[in-house]
């Protein structure tokens, strides 16, 4: 396998073998935090985080994992606001700045297309923490890890998406992922508004993978192994009007966890809002709260991947 300089896309996964050999290390370096004996392969090593949009998740896990492996973290949480691009300065000029400071960066930003741009300056290893949405490639590994540990596959799992598919920059990197497993059957169901762009549906074509795009929850209830529901965006929306007509289209409530398999689960990339009643907290279907935690692992993987 060739290395991989930098994380952008989930599209630079050709196949399974580098995929499953983090998902692995993911595992590894889970069992060996719980016996408090992980690898100090960060020692003497920085990571920049360059956060231009909030973060609570994302950045906490890939500083947790930085200094959780003996390496030291660089922050700027607030980037848009409290760097030098208030100042007109470019990101590439950012980057060539901080590749004197760091080792590593994981830099997320508001606009699509920026994490290119970025890894195109940068020396130094870069990984994208969302641009936009555009991508979120480490949410979607951590999706992974987090569903091969909950269900023990991927292969002929049914996946339904739920919410919104045009902004959902997780989703847009979680299907290239998926597409990689045999016989993966992918429901996308959203509102009229919110469809998954075509050139994903295309990319799913293309690559060969079964779905259907609905508006109707109750197409996936019974059939899904994964019901992955994601948030209305109301930062992706030009007008508040917009976003009301649409932000409560889907609620996973009590009833409708009830509903599903017995060995289903249900995940969210988290914030959530009113899409998933705190009441479905207590069912064991519920694995969100479980997913933010297996993403810290699957950071220190692709960090000693990208740096050890």
């Amino acid at each position: 396998m060739e290395k991989l300089r930098h994380i952008v896309s989930t599209r630079q996964f050709a196949d399974t073998q580098l995929l499953e050999v983090l998902l692995d290390s993911a595992a590894k370096m889970e069992a060996a935090d719980k016996l408090r004996e992980l690898p100090q392969s960060m020692r003497g090593l920085i990571l920049a985080t360059l956060f231009y949009e909030p973060s609570t998740r994302t950045r906490f896990s890939f500083e947790a994992a930085m200094q959780k492996l003996g390496g030291s973290v660089l922050t700027a949480e607030n980037a848009r606001e409290s760097s030098s691009s208030t100042k007109g300065e470019s990101i590439t000029d950012t980057i060539r700045i901080v590749n004197g400071y760091a080792d590593a960066i994981a830099m997320r930003h508001y606009q699509e297309g920026a994490a290119k741009i970025a890894a195109e300056a940068s020396l130094v290893p870069l990984i994208n923490a969302g641009d936009g949405a555009g991508e979120h490639p480490t949410q979607a590994l951590g999706d992974i890890f987090t569903i091969r540990k909950e269900l023990g596959k991927v292969e002929g799992l049914k996946v339904a998406l739920i919410g919104d598919l045009l902004y959902g920059r997780t989703i847009h990197s979680l299907l290239p992922l998926l597409s990689l497993y045999k016989d993966v059957e992918v429901s996308l169901i959203s509102p009229p508004s919110l469809r998954l762009p075509e050139k994903y549906t295309r990319e799913l074509t293309e690559r060969g993978v079964s779905f259907v795009e609905t508006d109707r929850l109750a197409w996936a209830i019974e059939r899904a192994d994964v019901l992955y529901v994601t948030r209305v965006q109301r930062e992706r929306f030009a007008s508040d009007e917009e976003y009301e007509r649409v932000k409560d289209a889907y609620v996973i409530d009590a009833a409708i966890a009830d509903a599903l398999k017995k060995k289903a689960i249900i995940m969210h990339a988290l914030p959530r809002l009113g899409e998933i009643s705190p009441e479905v907290d207590a069912n064991y279907r519920a694995a969100y709260f479980r997913q933010a935690k297996n993403a810290l692992y699957i950071r220190m993987a692709l960090l000693d991947y990208l740096l050890g």
